[in-house]
């Protein structure tokens, strides 16, 4: 079967159509021009008129240029040298060290049979208590970080791989800055995680088409690695920048725009990603960690909107905090019950007492008389915020369980808290308990050892 053609028909921006026939969807193509060779990518097929997405751009091309069609789609090798080696969008090295040589597996397969899974019952560990406690990472589980432009999402990925109890790291970066990359590397070498992760990055001066292969590079390699029995958390961001090449491409190919602009298969082209997660039933397990931007705190932008129809749950970051309400983690509770009997009371004892404190506040501000108990709320919502939902506090479940205790022995009644009486039985600290009624506005500061200061300070120590 012939694979070599030199009929270009038409050349718009990156994209190139050229006279083929016996050629696939998604299979990979040379295209020798005036300033070398290029690979290139079928992304679209009509008849016999084939568009390629040409990977150095088409600059250089001409109509007789020459394209030699390889027959198969993208692949990637596997090797365990990958571990701690950084490549780009197209699988070739980016750390100026040899190319690995492995079996080469193809990119972009479909999601495993469902037959092959099994329920997800085991808990990852981050060390983030606003992930830990409210809202747990379980293991094969697919889970979006909704952020806008500002707020520390690459630094949460970030510290979730460096803290995560995972076999393998693999971390596709899309649309990077190159300081961004800089601080994952940095974060994952002193954090001594940098030899179990493998990254593939595309930065914004990478072409646009190696930001679409991206996440299918980390798929691809995390799921061989799972099925050698490895535990492997892929971390991804960002998933809008992905969602806007797809966008860009549907432009240069003259598609029909749905819903702002994307293209009409969007939700297909995430799923298709998403779905990639699986707990093997006699093998080893894939997490998928990413982050989606939302452009003007958008929730309802398309990625977003897409994204949390495939996904089980989100994680809401704002003003540098993953947000209680709207956070949600589907899986949770087939793992909450497996930590400690105190879990699921914390977790909804804490949200429901700090809804109600949003209540007292804004009753706070628009001048009205606080109550003893407006008063107690106040001081949780102060407590909860510093304590736990800063992003900066870093300790495991049990710690984080036991500070939530404190948190509330420093502010209620046992009896006040909404959580049964033989859990609080159980696990109320056992000291003395303060005044619950703030006195003064140093009240509300925090010590580091005991989580007051000023004169109910001085009384706790006496304790």
């Amino acid at each position: 079967m012939r694979k070599t053609f030199n009929e270009i028909t038409r050349i718009a921006g990156n994209v190139a159509t050229v006279k083929a026939t016996g050629v696939g969807y998604d299979d990979l193509a040379v295209v020798t021009t005036t300033f070398g060779p290029s690979l290139a990518q079928v992304i679209r097929l009509n008849r016999d008129e084939v568009s390629l997405q040409i990977f150095a751009g088409t600059e250089g091309v001409s109509n007789g240029d020459r394209v030699r069609f390889l027959g198969r789609p993208m692949q990637v090798p596997l090797s365990e040298a990958m571990v701690g080696r950084v490549f780009d969008g197209s699988g070739a090295p980016r750390d100026d060290r040899p190319e690995i040589i492995g079996k080469r597996v193809d990119i972009g397969s479909p999601a495993v049979n469902p037959v092959k899974r099994r329920r997800p019952d085991k808990m990852i560990h981050t060390g983030i208590p606003m992930i830990d406690v409210f809202n747990t990472l379980v293991e094969s589980q697919k889970l979006p970080i909704f952020s806008v432009a500002g707020e520390p999402y690459n630094g949460v990925l970030a510290r979730v791989g460096l803290q995560a109890d995972a076999d393998i790291i693999l971390l596709g970066g899309m649309g990077l800055r190159h300081d961004d990359y800089l601080i994952f590397r940095q974060t994952f070498d002193d954090g001594g995680v940098l030899g179990k992760t493998i990254m593939f990055i595309h930065t914004a001066a990478d072409p646009v088409v190696e930001c679409l292969l991206v996440p299918d590079l980390c798929l691809a390699v995390g799921e061989q690695f799972a099925l050698r029995g490895k535990r492997v958390l892929v971390l991804l961001t960002d998933m809008t920048s992905f969602a806007d090449a797809l966008k860009e491409i549907a432009i240069t190919m003259e598609q029909v725009p749905s819903n702002r602009g994307y293209p009409g298969d969007l939700y297909t082209q995430m799923a298709r990603r998403y779905e990639k997660a699986v707990d093997f039933e006699d093998a080893g397990s894939m997490t998928v960690l990413a982050c989606v931007t939302m452009p003007g705190d958008d929730v309802t932008h398309p990625v977003p909107d897409n994204t949390g129809y495939i996904t089980e749950g989100q994680l809401y970051l704002r003003n540098r905090r993953i947000e209680p309400f709207g956070s949600l983690s589907r899986l949770k509770q087939s793992v909450n019950s497996q930590t400690r009997d105190d879990h699921r009371a914390i977790m909804d004892a804490f949200i429901h007492l700090y809804a109600h404190c949003d209540h007292r506040r804004e009753k706070q501000e628009m001048g009205f008389e606080m109550s003893s108990w407006d008063q107690k709320l106040l001081k949780y919502g102060d407590l909860f915020e510093k304590k736990i939902m800063d992003l900066g506090v870093n300790i495991a479940l049990f710690d984080a369980l036991d500070q939530c205790w404190e948190i509330l022995a420093h502010c209620f009644e046992p009896q006040e808290v909404g959580i049964r009486q033989t859990i609080c039985e159980n696990h109320w600290p056992k000291r003395a308990h303060e005044a619950a009624t703030p006195t003064g506005d140093e009240s509300l500061e925090l010590d580091d050892k005991t989580g007051i200061k000023g004169s109910n300070a001085e009384a706790h120590k006496k304790d």
